[in-house]
């Protein structure tokens, strides 16, 4: 295999899932029946935790037509199509002199536009919240815990 051009352009991580879904990658490497290789298939289970999961080739081109009023670069649109950002801190960090380029309603408009076009994260699993308690003792006993020691 020779590459032509090493790089021809960036990747959306809908893009990247979608070239690991035809190599037949799976969550589980084991279980791949492709020519997927061990890195591509944890590549896949990372991303399928995302809302690029849920993305289809029509709800990202409406997404890249409809953000073309906003005047972001290639990479600013990129980005904001794979983090999906749900906040103004969000877009702040994404947006090259956001401050400069963008008024508080622009912002606000580019928040609703990712809202409405591109899907929402999945839900984690109730299974992933329980695992999420560190040895048995969740956040709030962690707090009671902090608590009573102040008071001391």
């Amino acid at each position: 295999m020779k590459i032509k051009d090493a790089n021809s352009g960036l990747l959306s991580n809908f893009e990247v899932l979608e070239l690991l879904r035809s190599r037949g990658a799976t969550q589980d490497p084991l279980g791949s029946f492709g020519s997927a290789t061990h890195s591509e298939c944890k590549v896949f289970a990372y991303l399928v935790q995302f809302a690029v999961c849920s993305q289809t080739p029509d709800s990202v081109q409406e997404f890249l037509l409809k953000v073309e009023k906003f005047s972001l670069t290639k990479a600013e649109r990129l980005q904001v199509l794979n983090l999906r950002p749900s906040t103004a801190v969000e877009v702040h960090l994404i947006v090259e002199d956001c401050e400069e380029r963008m008024s508080s309603s622009t912002v606000d408009e580019l928040l609703e536009t990712v809202r409405n076009t591109l899907p929402p994260p999945p839900e984690k699993p109730e299974e992933e919240e329980e695992n999420a308690e560190v040895d048995g003792v969740n956040d709030e006993e962690m707090d009671e815990a902090g608590a009573e020691k102040q008071e001391e």
